[in-house]
């Protein structure tokens, strides 16, 4: 049965170029961007896969057809180790077109450090004031997170709990200011997003945190930047309070 071949065949096309782009942008042998769009074609094929693969279950139907019909299942299952994952992220995220995300859409933190990247030459690193309504649409719960303290003690700790994040590497850290930037690694592509906080006086005894988080790369960040916010938010409020041994290493 030819369904049941090409099933096979796209399936396993599939897994390989899924793997192959993983790899490549994981291990810095292509950009992450290039990695991912080879990841990109291998999630086509495994979708196309599993197309053909349920088409062709439905037509070797009996004893006769036996082989067809295993080929056709297992065009199936090596299609969704590729396909399921992705489909899931897609369902929780939309791709929505926003990549930069910050708590004061009006005022937003803006990089320093980030601008003189060599990653980052010829980027624009302003905010776009378009993705304002779009995020009060989509994360309506994203805000400044108010802390008690004095603005100098809770950037202390902002600064303690932001060096101890994995895939986070502190690009500068200017207590003057109470402004921390950095860059955050994600894990399976290496895709690399530019962040800030930013503490402020908000009254007596307390303070407000600032933070905004942008991606390099791609139209959508499928939520990557709203949730870094929101998890070192929930760090910030019920982390320890004690400075853990180590730190974040500062960029020279």
């Amino acid at each position: 049965m030819v369904l049941a071949w090409l099933a096979f065949y796209d399936a396993l096309l599939g897994v390989a170029l899924a793997a192959a782009g993983i790899v490549a942008a994981h291990f810095g042998l292509t950009p992450p961007f290039e990695g991912f769009k080879i990841f990109l074609v291998g999630f086509f094929f495994a979708a196309l896969a599993i197309a053909l693969g349920l088409l062709g279950m439905a037509l070797t139907r009996g004893p006769e057809r036996r082989s067809g019909q295993i080929r056709a299942r297992a065009g199936v299952l090596l299609g969704l180790i590729v396909a399921a994952p992705v489909l899931a992220i897609m369902l929780r995220h939309p791709a929505i077109p926003i990549n930069d995300i910050a708590t004061d859409t009006q005022n937003p933190p803006q990089f320093v450090a980030a601008r003189k990247l060599p990653a980052n030459v010829g980027r624009n690193l302003a905010y776009n004031s378009k993705f304002a309504p779009i995020q009060q649409r989509r994360y309506p719960a994203i805000a400044p997170l108010v802390l008690d303290g004095s603005p100098d003690n809770v950037y202390q700790h902002v600064e303690i709990l932001a060096g101890e994040i994995p895939g986070w590497w502190i690009t500068r850290n200017d207590p003057k200011a109470r402004e921390l930037e950095g860059v955050a690694t994600s894990t399976v592509f290496r895709f690399k997003d530019d962040f800030i906080i930013q503490v402020r006086p908000d009254g007596a005894g307390k303070s407000l945190v600032e933070m905004r988080s942008k991606s390099r790369d791609g139209v959508s960040d499928l939520g990557t930047n709203y949730h870094r916010i929101m998890s070192f938010f929930r760090i910030l409020k019920n982390g320890p309070r004690v400075p853990p041994p180590g730190g974040a290493q500062v960029q020279p």
